[in-house]
């Protein structure tokens, strides 16, 4: 099968979970004989096509800022659609499967689809719905109008969760047009990563933690808004009442870095949180494992990706109750983790739950690690190919 996924962003230039589900499930299809291309912006230095991990990667567009003044570029995700026809149009594919966001790129797919005759799949990795208005204003109007848009010329649909099914149901998508299949991990490459270490005999003492653990509290993703890092470091100020010495650390970068960081020095919790940046895989699992507990204060997740990856290491995990947070569907509450309000008091007194119960830490550190099996990107890439079978697309292996 010739398969092309399209998605302006490419892992590992740039990391995310739709930039890794195309990488690790692109990767594993090629391994079983199948060619795959991957269709993005021209993140790497060099030629515009190249191969990567068996893998041939078109980079359709020179690379430009994702993010401008907080928010999704409008101009990369034109330009990166514009440049994709031509693009996609040089070869014949089996299949072509586009991740949604952000949206123009579905509409060249769909164009190609019809001149080509070629099967396209619709990936949604989230539904923002109402979202629009909180994230643009009244503008947000339009955002909402092209999401509208794509449900309707999208005839088969991935879903990423239940969660992103049930508002693909919402915006009007038959249910029996869309399929779930969930992001994944790695649970072989993390299981082969050890705990990052670096605590003196010092920090070891000072640690409130068991197992010798570095950090109380972890984060990892993009310092945006809707990540709410802010409330994350109010609760750490408000935790340290009761553990003086909590060490938190956050994983990632973005627009809200310098913020965050002013924010961190006016609550005096400088020292007890460390900003790591981006990190390669291996070290941000190092991290993962040399934590007590995650927590996502994310107002809006397609899936949460970084929730499964901490529950392989054998971490809890606390999310809040957002309306756009796919993530609180992965945690069951008060067994592998806890789900609570968005705010500083309600996050800290989760986190407290997690810090102040060592007896009953083990159990829930149990209970985590038993329920990430069924995301194994092996079983999962199994799971697509038999979906591709069931429409009908031809599943004949590369020569």
């Amino acid at each position: 099968m010739k398969i092309a996924f399209v998605y302006d962003a490419v892992y590992p230039w740039v990391k995310g979970g739709a930039e890794m589900r195309n990488h690790e499930l692109g990767k594993r299809l090629s391994a079983r004989g199948h060619e795959v291309h991957i269709f993005g912006v021209k993140w790497w230095e060099g030629k515009d096509t190249i191969e990567y991990e068996n893998m041939t990667l078109h980079g359709v567009c020179k690379a430009r800022d994702l993010y401008v003044n907080g928010r999704r570029s409008i101009s990369e995700a034109l330009i990166f659609a514009l440049k994709l026809f031509p693009a996609l149009w040089k070869e014949k594919f089996d299949l072509i499967d586009v991740s949604v966001f952000p949206y123009f790129s579905c509409f060249t797919v769909k164009v190609v689809t019809l001149l080509r005759r070629t099967p396209s799949v619709f990936t949604w990795h989230e539904v923002w719905d109402n979202y629009w208005y909180e994230y643009m204003g009244k503008a947000g109007f339009l955002g909402k109008v092209i999401e509208k848009a794509v449900a309707k010329i999208s005839e088969k649909n991935i879903a990423v969760s239940d969660w992103t099914k049930k508002r693909l149901e919402s915006l009007g998508i038959p249910e029996k047009n869309i399929t779930i299949i969930p992001n994944g991990i790695d649970l072989k490459r993390i299981s082969q990563i050890e705990p990052e270490c670096g605590l003196t005999s010092v920090d070891s003492q000072a640690s409130s933690g068991f197992d010798g653990k570095m950090y109380d509290v972890i984060f990892a993703g993009r310092l945006i808004k809707e990540k709410n890092v802010d409330v994350l470091l109010k609760a750490v100020s408000l935790l340290r009442v009761d553990f003086p010495d909590i060490r938190c650390c956050i994983v990632g970068d973005g627009p809200e870095k310098a913020a965050l960081l002013k924010l961190a020095k006016k609550l005096a919790i400088c020292e007890n949180v460390e900003f790591a940046g981006f990190q390669e895989y291996e070290t941000f699992i190092g991290k993962v494992k040399a934590s007590k507990t995650l927590v996502l204060p994310s107002s809006r997740e397609g899936f949460g990706m970084v929730v499964i990856e901490a529950f392989a290491c054998g971490v809890p995990v606390v999310t809040v109750r957002e309306k756009y947070n796919a993530a609180q569907g992965l945690v069951e509450n008060g067994v592998d983790g806890f789900v609570v309000q968005l705010g500083d008091r309600e996050i800290a007194a989760g986190v407290e739950k997690i810090l102040g119960n060592e007896r009953g830490y083990t159990e829930m550190t149990a209970f985590a690690v038993n329920k990430t099996g069924k995301y194994e990107w092996a079983a999962i890439s199994e799971q697509l190919l038999l979906w591709y079978m069931e429409q009908g697309y031809k599943t004949s292996k590369k020569k």
